[in-house]
């Protein structure tokens, strides 16, 4: 019994999470798809670098550094698919997690359904902490949707 044990230990952890926005999906993705933007509503952001690619585009690379409580976390973004304003596909590599997020927009009427379908994969010792807390992650995701909808619906 001890490969299904690992087998789940190392299996991707898979979920979605959404949010309506009381905006239309025009003015949403203009706030969404702007940089500056981001240390507005991504709480701990201390700093975006555009690493290669041109910003915004298919291959683009960013550095993205976070506060975490006592610690730095640095991240790095590449866009696979950008199709805004109705879609966006990214990864997330950060030491020992690897984070794909499908975002889409839908609109309904004058607001927005905020979408995101996010697949995180862990390495090393990462993968005993996504084993035994997955609802802390989905919590933070749903925490940034949840940001960004004040942000936007603020402004």
């Amino acid at each position: 019994m001890g490969v299904p044990y690992i087998y789940s230990i190392t299996k991707p952890m898979k979920y979605t999470i959404e949010t309506t926005i009381n905006k239309p999906k025009k003015e949403v993705v203009a706030l969404y798809d702007n940089i500056p933007n981001l240390y507005k509503w991504m709480e701990g952001l201390q700093s975006v670098e555009l690493l290669s690619g041109e910003e915004g585009k298919k291959g683009a690379k960013t550095q993205m550094v976070f506060q975490t409580g006592k610690r730095n976390m640095t991240m790095t973004e590449t866009i696979l698919v950008n199709e805004l304003p109705d879609k966006m596909v990214t990864t997330y590599d950060a030491d020992g997690v690897h984070n794909i997020i499908f975002t889409e927009f839908i609109e309904e009427g004058t607001q927005t359904i905020y979408r995101t379908y996010q697949e995180f994969k862990f390495k090393g010792a990462l993968r005993l902490i996504g084993f035994l807390f997955p609802k802390a992650f989905k919590k933070q995701s749903k925490k940034y949707l949840e940001d960004f909808k004040r942000f936007a619906e603020s402004n």
